[in-house]
């Protein structure tokens, strides 16, 4: 039976039929905040690898990824939590912790606040690369019951990470480049996604999203 065949009979047997939802804060889709806020970010970090802005100018992205990426994930993964959306959350919440993250590692470079030398400044940049591509690859692999644009989508995030990992041991600017490029690469996967929510939220239908990789 189809959800339509379902509110069809349900319409028929008023015993049955359930009073209408109201809209409060606990409705909606938590997307319609997380992939524009990601989408903004990841195009700083994009501009930022491919040398838009000076090399020294690392700082440059942090207050978009600050003030409106990572907040606004957390407020997404909050908002998805709240309406019972666990993959979702945990989705939102994963990459609100990287943006942070990646925020307070520039910062924390920049201002040395982690009191962490010079000399291990890449270390620690690879340190934090390593981690979070073991993260999103794990992601990857645990969302493979999602259509397949999500787990392109993240597939291209680790793959991003795996490049800038590369590129910061060797100190190789071009092969930063090509990381930003992915980036930018996802970024417009993203957008792809945000059409999607926004049609579906106005009433419209969804853009094809690509069937799972695994069976449900």
């Amino acid at each position: 039976m189809t959800a339509s065949e379902a509110a069809t009979t349900d319409r028929e047997t008023p015993v049955n039929q359930d009073p209408e939802p109201t809209p409060g804060p606990l409705t909606g889709d938590p997307a319609l905040i997380g992939v524009p806020t990601f989408i903004v970010g990841s195009i700083a970090l994009g501009m930022t690898l491919v040398g838009y802005v000076p090399a020294a100018a690392v700082g440059a992205p942090v207050a978009i990824i600050l003030a409106a990426t990572g907040i606004g994930q957390l407020v997404a993964a909050v908002w998805a939590a709240g309406i019972g959306q666990s993959a979702v959350a945990s989705i939102f919440g994963i990459f609100s912790g990287f943006w942070l993250s990646y925020g307070f590692l520039v910062l924390g470079l920049t201002h040395d606040w982690f009191g962490v030398p010079s000399e291990s400044a890449t270390a620690t940049q690879g340190l934090f690369l390593t981690s979070w591509f073991v993260t999103v690859a794990l992601l990857t692999l645990a969302t493979l019951r999602l259509p397949a644009a999500y787990t392109l989508l993240f597939g291209l995030i680790a793959a991003a990470l795996v490049i800038v990992l590369v590129a910061t041991l060797q100190g190789s600017t071009e092969l930063k480049a090509v990381g930003g490029y992915v980036v930018f690469t996802f970024a417009a996967l993203g957008c792809y996604l945000f059409f999607h929510v926004m049609s579906v939220a106005t009433g419209g239908r969804g853009l094809p999203l690509g069937h799972p990789v695994l069976g449900r």
